[in-house]
């Protein structure tokens, strides 16, 4: 006999009421939570212990199917959370009250400026010290404990913080399912005292979630799609650029399907490069105002009408507000909303429904590639030097290319590394992360721990400056621990490129470090770690070589010194025109 019971998320599931009633001294909290995420796709978890969260962390490591994956800092737990969930589709981090909650909250911000489902877990304060004018460790020295609840309210898409076991199930359900339902990071406060304790609620196996799937308003739907065939089918030269968005809407598919069908060039915003592949015959590069790919900005720029999948036109992504595009060409289609030529709007349309609806609509118009073809001239390759010369940036990533598969990923740091890495030509299946929105600089090193932990197939290649290395270098460390295989090259220029073409003075030069040395002493002999410091392209080749090959399963770390001013060209374009962006003066009033 079975019953149908609401779940939190507003879908049905199927209880089995043959369940026995008895409370198995298995049927606890912390299990509970083991589960759901190994429900939902979780096999590691991000930690830093604290003693509100030991118990917890007690219950999750005895899950068979979750491994538990400590980090030198909160921060890093929560920015390999973020790395991790943007392959694996959902990632996890545990940490302590307060001093580890408002450490790692930074990360839990970039993931949400990214559309990322990650499950922040905070081990809380035991239940009885609720309410108390007791004073904790771990706090700031008042009797409130809601500080941290507060502050994680506005970077987070729903909070539960349980500290009573008779709802602690409905809690931690509602807050998960909420996460995969929204695409954003969640917060869960768990008192230390309640993990291990049993209770009816917690049956043996938790019932999977079935989330209720969104559906788009069929009239809305039709309206839009023939709204927006009407105006790109009277159009001479039209285009598709892809967006940030389309990975939060689930529609990359539906993208290319679009893309096959009308016969336009399709160009990628730079945050959405990866989402787009770029092995696709029509594939004109990434489009970003003044430093887009050659030709690829005045083919957009040029054209009488654009469509827009999932776009994100912040400073950065614009180039200090500079795009020439108009409103009135504009078709921007976001994740549940279209909006054609700046005039009709229409809402409730789930992006992936459109795009392959207006697919079937479109008139084949191959004007603007041909276009296209007429006017593109191949880039011209870095001019050869004498490979015992001091090494050039254009020619480390010229072999970087080289390197790329679909066995591959690339991660890019803040900096100079998203210029550099955005010319990468991403072969079929190749990976690409980096985080344009919220652009915290010593993202990587993190994303890189939690994305090679993710896809243990892949070899990752993270590009990394020096002064973002110093932010976050501690969990270089965990990488040993977890034997990956990951090659970080460590752009040595001697400070923070990006901020000097922003703006340059004193405080963006940095202590030069010994990073070989550095990584050497991390590795202290225990595991597979293999580092090199390279100057020259003949050093750097050979680097390479040895990474690929004899080291091919040892975390390879390759120091390149490069000279503190070799910078791409588009940095330069962009930095200027970000500069004068900041540099508006105010207003009249």
């Amino acid at each position: 006999m079975a019953e149908s019971c609401k779940a939190a998320n507003g879908s049905t599931s199927i209880l089995d009421s043959s369940t026995p009633a008895v409370v198995a001294s298995d049927a606890t909290l912390g299990r509970h939570v083991a589960r759901r995420l190994v429900e939902i796709g979780v096999k590691d978890v991000f930690s830093v212990p604290g003693d509100f969260n030991l118990t917890l962390l007690d219950h999750l490591i005895a899950e068979p199917g979750l491994k538990n994956i400590g980090c030198c800092n909160e921060l890093n737990a929560g920015y390999a959370a973020d790395g991790y969930a943007r392959s694996r589709g959902v990632g996890a981090c545990v940490v302590t009250f307060t001093v580890g909650g408002l450490s790692i909250i930074n990360a839990i911000a970039g993931a949400y400026s990214e559309n990322l489902p990650v499950i922040c877990i905070v081990g809380g304060p035991n239940t009885n010290d609720y309410g108390t004018n007791r004073i904790l460790h771990h706090t700031i020295g008042l009797s409130d404990f809601s500080q941290e609840l507060r502050c994680f309210q506005t970077v987070t898409c729903y909070q539960a913080v349980v500290n009573h076991l008779e709802d602690a199930h409905e809690q931690i359900d509602t807050a998960i399912s909420t996460a995969l339902k929204e695409s954003r990071p969640v917060y869960i406060s768990i008192s230390c005292n309640l993990p291990g304790i049993p209770h009816p609620t917690f049956i043996r196996e938790p019932v999977p979630f079935s989330l209720t799937p969104r559906l788009s308003n069929k009239m809305g739907l039709e309206a839009a799609v023939d709204a927006t065939a009407a105006f790109l089918n009277k159009a001479v030269k039209p285009v598709i650029i892809g967006g940030p968005k389309l990975r939060v809407a689930k529609a990359c598919e539906a993208f290319v399907e679009l893309a096959n069908a009308c016969g336009y060039p399709i160009a990628v915003m730079p945050s959405a490069k990866g989402l787009v592949p770029e092995h696709h015959s029509r594939f004109i590069g990434t489009y970003w105002g003044a430093v887009s790919t050659t030709f690829c900005a005045e083919i957009v720029e040029s054209a009488d009408a654009y469509l827009f999948a999932g776009p994100i036109f912040n400073d950065y992504s614009s180039v200090g507000y500079s795009l020439l595009l108009k409103r009135e060409k504009a078709v921007v289609v976001q994740p549940n909303r279209v909006v054609i030529a700046n005039g009709p709007a229409f809402g409730c349309i789930l992006m992936k429904d459109f795009l392959q609806e207006l697919a079937k609509k479109l008139n084949h118009n191959a004007t603007a590639y041909e276009n296209y073809q007429r006017i593109f001239v191949p880039d011209g390759v870095p001019p050869k030097s004498d490979p015992k010369a001091p090494l050039r940036v254009n020619i480390m990533f010229q072999h970087i290319q080289k390197m790329l598969s679909g066995s591959t990923a690339v991660i890019a740091e803040t900096g100079d590394s998203w210029f550099n890495c955005q010319k990468l030509r991403l072969p079929e299946g190749c990976g690409y992360e980096f985080q344009m929105q919220y652009g915290s600089i010593g993202w990587s090193v993190g994303a890189t721990l939690g994305y090679a932990q993710s896809v243990p197939d892949k070899r990752v290649i993270a590009c990394i400056g020096d002064g973002s290395f110093q932010v976050t270098a501690q969990d270089i460390s965990t990488m040993m621990r977890c034997e990956q295989k990951s090659i970080i090259f460590l752009i040595n220029n001697g400070g923070y490129t990006i901020e000097v073409e922003i703006h340059d003075g004193p405080y963006n030069v940095i202590k030069n470090w010994n990073y070989t040395g550095l990584v050497d002493a991390i590795h202290n002999g225990e595991g597979n770690c293999w580092t090199k410091k390279v100057k020259c392209e003949e050093e750097l080749l050979e680097a390479i070589e040895i990474a690929t090959g004899e080291k091919k399963d040892f975390l390879c770390f390759i120091e390149v010194l490069v000279h503190k001013d070799d910078t791409s060209k588009e940095l330069l374009e962009w930095g200027s025109r970000v500069c004068a962006a900041n540099s508006r003066p105010p207003n009249p009033q």
